[in-house]
C-alpha cells in the first residue's frame, strides 16, 4: 500500500510540473536585470537590426529551435529594420554564461541600441513575438 501511495504522489508531482512547465515555456518577459543588459555587433557576430534585433540561442539537436528560426525569421521579414540573429549556444559559451542562457532555444528580444527588452526560454508563440517587437520597436532610443 505504501508503494502506491508514493507512486502516486510522484505521479502528482510530476504532473504539477508539466503543467507549469506548460504555462511559461515560451513565454517573453522580462527578467529584472536584462533592460541594463546591452549587447553589440561584437558580441553577436553580426550587426544589429535599424530597429530591433531578434536573437536566438540554438543548438545542432534542438528540435523547437528549427520552429523557433522559422517564426523569428518570418517575424523579422514582416518589420523593416528587424534582424534575426541565430547563435550557436556551443560555440558561444562566454555569451551564453553572460547572459544566463539555460536552454535552447532561447529568444532575446534587443531594441535598436542592442538592449534587452523581452526574452524567452523554449518556443514563443508568433503573436508573442510580434508584441514583444512591438516593444523594442516603440522604445526611445537612447
Amino acid at each position: 500500500m505504501t508503494g502506491l501511495v508514493v507512486c502516486a504522489v510522484v505521479l502528482a508531482v510530476a504532473g504539477a510540473f508539466g503543467a507549469v512547465r506548460a504555462l511559461r515555456d515560451g513565454r517573453l518577459r522580462v527578467r529584472g536585470k536584462d533592460g541594463a543588459v546591452l549587447l553589440s555587433a561584437e558580441d553577436l557576430g553580426t550587426e544589429l537590426g535599424a530597429r530591433a534585433t531578434l536573437v536566438q540561442f540554438s543548438t545542432a539537436f534542438c528540435q523547437p529551435c528549427r520552429a523557433t528560426r522559422r517564426v523569428l525569421a518570418e517575424v523579422a521579414g514582416m518589420v523593416d529594420g528587424v534582424a534575426h540573429v541565430e547563435i550557436d549556444a556551443e560555440a558561444a559559451l562566454d555569451l551564453v554564461r553572460r547572459l544566463e542562457v539555460l536552454r535552447t532555444p532561447t529568444v532575446l528580444v534587443l531594441d535598436a541600441d542592442g538592449r534587452v527588452v523581452r526574452r524567452a526560454a523554449g518556443q514563443p508563440r508568433r503573436v508573442d513575438v510580434i508584441a514583444a517587437l512591438g516593444e523594442a520597436v516603440g522604445a526611445p532610443a537612447s
